[in-house]
Order: C-alpha cells, then sequence, then structure tokens
C-alpha cells in the first residue's frame, strides 16, 4: 500500500513541477502578442493559465502547432490565428522530450514535430517549459523520432538505420500512427547521439524523411519545474 502512495505522489510531484514551469512562461506573454503554441503535456498547463488571462482581458492570438493543441486552445477560449495573418510569431512556448546543456532539444514524442518546428522557427524567441526529468547530459537517451513520408517507408528505415541506430515505426494501438501530415514516424534509438546538428543534416538528406526531431539551436530559454522552484536558463 505504502509503495503505491509513494507512486501517485511521484506522478503528481511530476505534474506540479510542470505546471510551475508553464504557468511561469505564461508571465511573459503581452497585450497583443501572436504566439505560437507548442505541444504535450505541460503545454497543456500553459493554456489552461493564458485562457485564465485572457478571460481576465489579456488579448493574444495563437497558433497552435496540433490538432491537439487546437482542442485544447478552443476549450480555453485563446484565440487562434493562421500564417495568412502574422509572417513572426512573438512568442513560441512548447515542451520537449530531451534538453541538453546547449539547450538542443529531442521532440516529436506525441508525433507533432514538424508542425512544432514550422512554428517554432516563425517565431522571435522560443520558450521551452518542462519539469527537471527533461534534462539530460546528452541527446538519445530516449528514440529520437523521425517523420517520414508513408510510401517506402521501410527503404527509408533502411538508410535511418545505417546511421548508427534501431528503428520501429510507431504504432497505436496496433495501428501504424499517423501523423497530422498523414505522415508515418519512426522513433530511431542511438546509443549516443554525439552531434546532433550533423546527425539531423544527416536525416535531412535521405530521400523520404520529412523532418527529424532534433531541434538546434533554436532555444532562447528554458523553464524548468524543479522540486519546489523554478529554474530559468538562457542561451
Amino acid at each position: 500500500m505504502s509503495e503505491q502512495l509513494d507512486y501517485t505522489k511521484l506522478i503528481e510531484q511530476s505534474d506540479y513541477q510542470k505546471k510551475m514551469a508553464a504557468e511561469k512562461s505564461v508571465e511573459l506573454i503581452e497585450d497583443g502578442m501572436i504566439i505560437g503554441l507548442g505541444s504535450g503535456s505541460t503545454v497543456y498547463w500553459m493554456l489552461k493559465r493564458l485562457g485564465e488571462r485572457v478571460k481576465e482581458g489579456l488579448i493574444v492570438k495563437g497558433i497552435p502547432s496540433s490538432k491537439r493543441t487546437a482542442g485544447w486552445a478552443d476549450e480555453f477560449g485563446i484565440p487562434l490565428t493562421g500564417f495568412h495573418e502574422p509572417m513572426q510569431l512573438d512568442l513560441a512556448i512548447d515542451g520537449a522530450d530531451e534538453i541538453d546543456g546547449d539547450l538542443n532539444l529531442i521532440k516529436g514524442g506525441g508525433g507533432s514535430l514538424v508542425r512544432e518546428k514550422i512554428v517554432n522557427a516563425a517565431a522571435n524567441r522560443l520558450i521551452i517549459i518542462a519539469d527537471k526529468s527533461k534534462m539530460v547530459s546528452h541527446l538519445g537517451e530516449s528514440a529520437l523520432p523521425v517523420e517520414v513520408l508513408p510510401f517506402g517507408w521501410e527503404i527509408t528505415a533502411k538508410h535511418i538505420s545505417q546511421l548508427g541506430c534501431v528503428t520501429t515505426l510507431r504504432k497505436k494501438k496496433k495501428e501504424v500512427f499517423i501523423s497530422d501530415n498523414g505522415n508515418y514516424i519512426l522513433d530511431c534509438q542511438f546509443d549516443h547521439i554525439a552531434n546532433p546538428k550533423s546527425l539531423h543534416e544527416s536525416l535531412k538528406l535521405l530521400v523520404g524523411v520529412v523532418e527529424t526531431g532534433l531541434f538546434i539551436g533554436m532555444t532562447n530559454q528554458v523553464i524548468i519545474g524543479e522540486n519546489e522552484s523554478i529554474k530559468i536558463i538562457y542561451s
């Protein structure tokens, strides 16, 4: 019984750290901004708090990086727009699966890496929010998501594996996972990603690869929920 209680407490602590980081990031949003809205469980808490500020009178518009994020934004009353209106975003706030010491990221655990990268690249500033478990000494402890075209994905997977990883076609409930863009995702497990920039460039050169989950040199600020406090890291 005590083990179960400890496990529950651990889950609640992780959520609390995410919530702290997320709510801190909303303090950086100013009236009139156009915001890139990332994806993932930590972003949920950011959207919830942002929705509260919108109800209090804050005027903003958001561009969501996934259908799920768009649904949350609608639920919380956050006005949305698209790239037909702004060509540059004031700020993007997103989560991450891994963050290294140089603030390079692995993203795409939820399958939205392409749209996330488009939104984040269009922002003047990218802020990453996460709990402390996402900080790593080097990228690659978890599998690297790579979005690929469905046609000939087997050949693409073979070429990716020659870069030194084991590739697994992502599935959900025994069915092939389809991204918001209608593509497949290969989860690629490397022993160690020594040079994220070089690996990203090598992957992008392969025919059939749409985008990688390596976000290199994009992050301006990381907000980490750590125990009972907030840690902020600048690039």
